[in-house]
């Protein structure tokens, strides 16, 4: 009887081996726990208070407070929309261009649910992932309204963030990312949302500032802003909180994220020299607003290249950045004729095709990058500039769509009086500003 039990507990251990063994493959690693929890919240510093207050000192003073509370309001409204239904949409599996509704109100989702990491058997908590991805729907989300400040309704950026969330956002985050996206299976590559969030709210912007129109006393008044003091803070606050919006893109507190680390300060400060030296060439003065504009025209710029360029990629890319985003605010501002309030599509957009295009060059091997050996310059900026070419035709289209439908069914701008008094108090009741 003692054999008997011998081997029948050994038959049991035997066929219960892979199990176990595979069990305890997976890892869950608590520096990687604390690495991502950390940049979550780097990059909700990035947005409320970095964004809020980058766009607040942009507007004259009588309109502050409005922006302030836009950026607020629409990060926390992305959120809380991520939660119900976006992570649904985006991350899981159902077609090439959207995911299903299997994990909708975070349906099947615990304390103990894992989420996948670019290592096969590292994984970190699904909650924390549906954090991270939250604050990127969130601050995407809020980039838009730059471009129609100081004169739209707040009820129609409210529904305008809804629509363009659903039918915008979510398709291009699950083409990109998600399992079976078109564009992730096409090999397109994007680390931390060159197409996702820059050239997506980038059009959207642009797009509104034709329909909600030019502000009142565009071109003829004075529109300059009211604190580049606050500007300047709100920039710096942007760049420290792209350390956890790039480098936190690796899940993982690796080699990789270090990459993504090094090549967002180095991207970042080549573009404010960038910057600074053409507006000082071509405007004969350097300035603290161009500084400001050149950083985050970096920051945009390599987000899509930072985990798959060198740092001398990441270096050149931002020289380029910074040059090509002064033009995108200036020349083809002109050409474009629009009144992109606080440069929205001239530094997303333009900053966000110029990195995700180039992001097919420097991540050659011959040029520092960490593409593999057969690695072709050709193939791949092809793949990224067609995902460029998709991502400004469905946000376009959409945010046309959006808009007009706000605008059936609220309204997009204020009157004129209320324009000309200032949405602080005719939309808010209260002040930024005691006189």
């Amino acid at each position: 009887m003692k054999y008997l039990l011998s081997a029948l507990v050994g038959a049991l251990a035997f066929f219960a081996a892979p199990a176990f063994a595979q069990d305890a493959a997976v890892i869950v690693d608590k520096g990687d726990v604390a690495w991502l929890m950390t940049a979550t919240l780097l990059v909700v510093f990035m947005a409320v208070p970095g964004l809020a207050l980058f766009y607040g000192g942009l507007v004259r003073a009588k309109n502050m407070l409005s922006v302030l509370m836009q950026v607020m309001v629409v990060f926390s409204l992305g959120v809380v929309l991520w939660a119900m239904y976006g992570y649904s949409l985006a991350f899981t599996e159902s077609s090439a261009f959207i995911g299903g509704f299997d994990k909708i109100f975070l349906s099947g989702i615990s304390i103990d649910s894992l989420a996948d990491t670019f290592t096969d058997n590292v994984k970190l908590p699904e909650l924390l992932f549906v954090a991270f991805q939250a604050t990127f729907a969130g601050i995407t989300c809020a980039l838009v309204v730059g471009s129609f400040a100081e004169r739209i309704k707040f009820s129609a950026v409210l529904l305008f963030t809804v629509i363009w969330f659903t039918f915008s956002y979510l398709p291009v985050c699950h083409m990109v990312w998600g399992p079976g996206g078109h564009l992730l299976d096409d090999g397109a590559l994007d680390f931390a949302g060159g197409t996702v969030v820059h050239i997506n709210a980038g059009i959207a912007g642009l797009v509104g500032a034709y329909m909600v129109g030019k502000r009142v006393g565009y071109g003829r008044e004075s529109m300059a802003p009211h604190s580049l003091t606050l500007t300047m803070v709100g920039a710096s606050m942007l760049w420290v909180g792209w350390f956890g919006f790039n480098a936190g893109s690796n899940l993982e507190a690796t080699s990789g994220a270090a990459l993504a680390f090094i090549n967002t300060l180095a991207a970042t400060a080549a573009a404010t020299l960038s910057w600074v030296a053409a507006e000082a060439a071509f405007k004969g003065k350097p300035s603290m607003l161009g500084a400001a504009s050149g950083a985050v025209a970096g920051l945009v710029a390599i987000t899509p290249a930072c985990g798959s360029v060198g740092p001398m990629g990441a270096i050149v890319l931002g020289l380029l950045a910074g040059a090509i985003c002064l033009w995108g605010v200036n020349g083809l501002k002109r050409i474009l004729g629009a009144d992109d309030s606080l440069d929205v599509f001239g530094v997303h957009g333009v900053g966000g095709i110029l990195g995700a295009i180039l992001t097919g060059v420097f991540t050659a091997p011959s040029l520092g990058g960490t593409g593999g050996e057969d690695f072709s310059i050709a193939s791949q900026v092809w793949i990224q500039t067609y995902s460029v070419i998709l991502t400004v035709v469905w946000s376009g289209v959409v945010s046309l769509v959006a808009y007009k439908l706000v605008d059936i069914l609220v309204g997009l701008r204020v009157p004129e009086d209320e324009e000309r008094e200032g949405l602080d108090i005719t939309a808010h009741g209260e002040s930024a500003y005691k006189y």
